[in-house]
This record gives structure tokens, C-alpha cells and sequence, in this order.
């Protein structure tokens, strides 16, 4: 069949199949357009707004304004633990003390030293042991009762893990990785992969039984996954996705053949 496709149509790998044809629409779903059975997948054909919302361009700008406000939650959780001393928008506060890079806001992530604890006692924390003290707390409070804020086996058994040996490791990749995944949102680079590994984080404070702004920062998170193509179109994706590509799809700097300088198809 050619011409234009219909709307509420299913497209199998070859012909078009109407969505609705009475009686016959379950076969027919099953078939090619000759009647004859057929293993092709069928594929159903998306609404209109999905398609501008989630590739258009034009709705740049909606993600735009998720990317910053989640780019900026994220900058701002990870800084102090990287840097020591907050970071805020106000800059005509950056001269308080509370916002130096001087701080202690990173002993306990990426460096020992010795911290005012509560009663106003020193205590000293090495590299990592804010991870294993969140994980303790978690562990304390989060197993208790018939239904514990803790609902899986093993996430007790991870964070068992993480108390005992893997903040050491965890205490510097959570402090860096807050601050690379806001810095790119920002940026509008990998958007839908920064997306991700931050939605990975949220669930994984959700799952330990602390929930905040965390899951507002999922759903923003799986928005901008879907949006992957034109949430970046602000940003820098707009440029650095063409060049890259996908992993089905060879971007322009892998589609040259070497030392001709032509394209190679694809």
C-alpha cells in the first residue's frame, strides 16, 4: 500500500495494517498486507504530542528548564562534599565563610580531618565515613518493625557492605559524581545518561528509607530519559550527539574513513 499513512495505524515490517478492522483486526495484526502469516514485529504508531514532546526542538525549552533545576539540585549537593564550602546563586555571598573552599564540608567524602561533632565534641572522620554514617543510620532505623523502611533483603545486605568496607570508595565517587552529573545537566551534555546515573542515586537514598526531594528528582529524571533527544537541544548535546552518535546509529566523527577524509555509509 503506499501514499500517506493513516492515524491509529499499525505499521508491520512491510504494509500497513489498520488498527481497527472489525472481526478481522486480530489476524490481521499477525499478518502482512498479502494475508499471509507473518513473525514481523507491528509497530503502533505514537501520539503527536509524545512526538513533539519528546523530539521536537520546538520543546527544547521545557527540558531546558527541568535540566537547570535538576543540574542545580545536584551542583549544589555535591559541592560542599567535593570542595568543603557551600555554593549558592547569591553571589554577593561568596565572600562568607560558609561559602570558601576552605570548609570542612568534605572531610568525611574525599579527606580525613577532624570535624565538631554533636555536644560540641571533635570527632575525626576519614575518607568515606559520611557514606558508612548514612548507612549505619539507614540500618539502625530502617529495619525495624513488621514494615521496615527498608523493604529488600538485599539492599540490607548492600548497605551492610557499605558500612563496613565500601564507603571508603563510595565517600569520593558520590562526592564527584553529584557535582559531574549537575555540571553537565546544566550543560545539556549526555543529558539523558545524567539523567540516569542520577536517578540511580535518588533510588538509591528512596530504597535506604530517605525520601526528600528525591523523588521529584525521579520524575524529572525519567522525563529527561525519554526527552534524551531534544533535551540537550539547549545545551550541548545539540552539537556533541550528531558528531557522537548512538550506539545503532554512527555519529559524524565515526562515519569518516581514516585518512580520506570521506564518509563512510551507514
Amino acid at each position: 500500500m503506499s501514499g500517506r499513512r493513516r492515524r491509529g495505524t499499525l505499521f508491520p515490517a512491510s504494509g500497513t495494517v489498520p488498527f481497527d478492522e472489525g472481526k478481522e483486526a486480530g489476524r490481521a495484526m499477525a499478518s502482512t498486507a498479502n494475508g499471509r502469516p507473518s513473525s514481523a514485529p507491528v509497530y503502533i504508531e505514537e501520539p503527536a504530542i509524545s512526538k513533539w514532546l519528546f523530539g521536537s526542538s520546538t520543546a527544547g525549552w521545557i527540558w531546558l528548564v527541568a535540566r537547570l533545576w535538576l543540574g542545580w539540585e545536584w551542583l549544589q549537593a555535591g559541592w560542599s562534599k567535593l570542595f568543603g564550602g557551600n555554593i549558592t546563586w547569591k553571589f554577593w555571598s561568596w565572600g562568607d565563610p560558609a561559602y570558601s573552599l576552605t570548609g570542612d564540608g568534605n572531610i568525611g567524602w574525599i579527606r580525613s580531618g577532624t570535624v565538631v561533632g554533636e555536644g560540641g565534641k571533635q570527632q575525626t572522620l576519614q575518607v568515606g565515613d559520611a557514606v558508612a554514617g548514612f548507612a549505619k543510620g539507614a540500618l539502625a532505623s530502617g529495619t525495624k518493625g513488621d514494615h521496615p523502611d527498608i523493604a529488600y533483603a538485599w539492599y540490607v545486605n548492600w548497605l551492610e557492605w557499605l558500612r563496613d568496607t565500601g564507603h571508603t570508595y563510595f565517600g569520593p565517587l558520590v562526592a564527584i559524581g553529584e557535582v559531574v552529573i549537575g555540571i553537565a545537566l546544566i550543560l545539556g551534555l549526555f543529558t539523558g545518561i545524567m539523567a540516569f546515573l542520577g536517578a540511580v542515586l535518588n533510588f538509591s537514598f528512596v530504597f535506604a528509607g530517605s525520601a526528600g526531594v528525591n523523588p521529584a528528582m525521579i520524575l524529572v529524571s525519567g522525563l529527561l530519559i525519554l526527552a534524551w533527544r531534544n533535551a540537550g537541544w539547549y545545551g550541548l548535546d545539540r552539537f556533541v550527539l550528531p558528531k557522537l552518535g548512538t550506539p545503532w546509529h554512527r555519529g559524524e566523527v565515526f562515519s569518516l574513513s581514516p585518512g580520506s577524509g570521506t564518509r563512510v555509509p551507514t
